[in-house]
Parts: C-alpha cells; sequence; structure tokens
C-alpha cells in the first residue's frame, strides 16, 4: 500500500468513507462526487496504479465483484442501465493513480453529467444501505 494515497487510506480505515462491500482483497465504496447516485467505485486493497500493473488473476477476481456490486446498484437505485468505467493514466482520465472501477448508475433522462459538489455524508451512508441489500 501506499502512504499518501488516498485508496489506500480508506482500504486500511485512515479515511471515512460509505462501504457498500469489503473482503480481503477489495473495498467498494460510494463516490463522493457521484455522476448519479449510487455511483460506486470498487477497489483493490494492493496498490496498482493501473491495469497494466495489477495480475491478471486479481484483475478477474476484482471484475467478478465489479458485476456482484453493478447488480446491487441497478436495483437498489432502479436505474435503466449501468456505466462501467476504468481509467488508466492521465491522459485517459486517470485522476486518483490507483486502479478502480467506477459503477455509475444511468439512465435516459439523466445524462452523464460530472457534480464537481461533494454528496452530503448522511445521504452517502443511506445510499450504501440500499445498496447492501441487494449483495
Amino acid at each position: 500500500m501506499s502512504e499518501s494515497c488516498i485508496f489506500c487510506k480508506i482500504a486500511r480505515k485512515e479515511a471515512p468513507t460509505s462501504v457498500v462491500y469489503e473482503d480481503e482483497k477489495v473495498i467498494a465504496f460510494l463516490s463522493i462526487q457521484p455522476i448519479n447516485v449510487g455511483h460506486t467505485l470498487v477497489v483493490p486493497k494492493k496498490h496498482y496504479e493501473n491495469i497494466y500493473e495489477i495480475p491478471e488473476a486479481e484483475v478477474a477476481y476484482l471484475y467478478t465483484v465489479v458485476k456482484k456490486i453493478a447488480h446491487a446498484v441497478k436495483k437498489a437505485v432502479d436505474a435503466e442501465g449501468i456505466r462501467l468505467v476504468q481509467n488508466n493514466g492521465e491522459a485517459a482520465g486517470q485522476v486518483i493513480f490507483h486502479l478502480h472501477v467506477h459503477i455509475i448508475p444511468m439512465n435516459k433522462n439523466r445524462p452523464w453529467v460530472h457534480h464537481p459538489e461533494n454528496r452530503d455524508a448522511d445521504a452517502l451512508k443511506d445510499d450504501a444501505s440500499k445498496i447492501r441489500q441487494f449483495i
């Protein structure tokens, strides 16, 4: 793990978050700046900067969890679809240099729009509780 990486800090329980799912290898938590309500990040606990660094068996496990969480998010927020996003490198839009997968619930009437304001901590807690019901 990296000492300064925010996702490593979250995995070590050194930074607050709204956890949706956790096991010995991955942690899934809500984005504080969601595209839409239910926007979840799935992160390996071991620090890898991008898709090129993670071993194949670990990325396979990561995406097994992504699929499980995507189903739960879709049901919890009654989304019409789910967008999966995984950026690699600054040119691709990666902002936090710890591999992570975005699970973004989508509806036809709500386009892809980034909202720079943070979602209220209590609302995130409620959102996480709703998603956990379907895992």
